[in-house]
């Protein structure tokens, strides 16, 4: 068994705009918390990462949940997956509407289904059977989304915007619970514009997350058609496994993937040793750890986690 759990969350990796940078940051720590309280109550991994991304999903400023950017239709479809370390079950959604959140029905398609992916209706209709709660699409549509809509207005334009100017992308958690077991757990709006039945990464194993006990528990951010093309997170898990560091191995996948394919992006990463790691290729990318020592970072500075980084106990008031 492992003495002290950890968890760590992302607010997605992007060119976050000064005047969101605090708010950024203090929904990435209030979602750790929320996460950290269930692991110190003996809790398991999986429902930490999950009530961590709720949080995220929860606050207007990311795009998950509400907040989600919308598509080219001028829709909302949302994606989740949830990754067990232990056994590797998964449950994940892509294009799934109204569920508040598609997290909570990630977990329901890891726990009640044999299938490890439900499109659109299909996971919908598993939400309803588990009576997960349902909103608007006012709810989901914030002023901020629909802005981005009307300046980006197509899927290219959103994407060269989004990962070189000022957006924010996929929300995610890992955690490492009292039992020694990993977990992570993904969620997005996807990318403004994109076409009609988009799949994200966050979706995918081994693209927007992963977890093996026997390597790590990984989130990824970005350009999804990049780290697909990668299979980003599986590579930093396999990294891991072969020996390094998750803070070594991270940069070392995003290193490739750029070179390979062009793409940029960030991840979080954690073993079952408790080392975890940070990276990312873009400009800002939001962060926070809670466990061991309590931390949080936008900028690229804060990468190396030193004394420079915002202690989560003093700068954030515990829920």
């Amino acid at each position: 068994m492992n003495g002290v759990p950890v968890i760590v969350v992302h607010g997605g990796a992007s060119k976050i705009p000064d005047h969101l940078v605090y708010e950024s940051e203090q929904g990435a720590k209030l979602a750790a918390l929320e996460g950290y309280k269930v692991l110190k109550s003996g809790g398991s991994c999986i429902d930490a990462v999950v009530k961590a991304v709720s949080s995220l999903e929860d606050n207007p400023v990311f795009d998950a949940g509400r907040g989600s950017v919308l598509n080219e239709a001028g829709e909302i479809a949302m994606h989740s997956l949830v990754m067990r370390g232990d056994t590797c079950g998964v449950g994940g959604v892509a294009c799934i509407q109204h569920a508040r959140n598609p997290v909570q029905v990630a977990r329901i398609v890891l726990d009640e289904s044999p299938h490890c992916l439900l499109l659109g209706d299909a996971g919908l209709k598993m939400a309803r059977k588990h009576n997960i709660p349902e909103e608007s699409v006012d709810y989901f549509v914030t002023e901020h989304a629909t802005e981005r809509f009307k300046n980006f207005g197509e899927y290219v334009k959103a994407v060269n915007g989004i990962y070189n100017t000022k957006e924010h992308d996929t929300v995610g958690a890992v955690a490492l619970d009292c039992h020694g077991n990993l977990a992570c757990a993904t969620s997005t709006g996807g990318i403004t514009a994109q076409k009609v039945g988009r799949v994200s990464d966050a979706a995918l194993v081994g693209c927007g997350g992963y977890a093996d006990n026997e390597s790590a528990a990984v989130c990824a951010s970005g350009h999804g058609e990049a780290i697909m093309k990668v299979n980003l997170t599986k590579t930093i898990a396999s990294y891991v496994e072969a020996g390094l560091a998750p803070k070594e191995a991270i940069p070392k996948a995003l290193k490739k993937m750029n070179s390979r394919v062009g793409g940029s992006g960030g991840a979080i990463a954690l073993d079952t040793r408790g080392r975890w790691g940070v990276n990312f290729t873009t400009e800002r990318m939001t962060w926070a750890r809670i466990g061991g020592s309590d931390v949080s970072g936008v900028d690229k500075k804060f990468v190396e986690f030193g004394c420079d980084a915002v202690n989560i106990k003093k700068e954030c008031v515990r829920l």
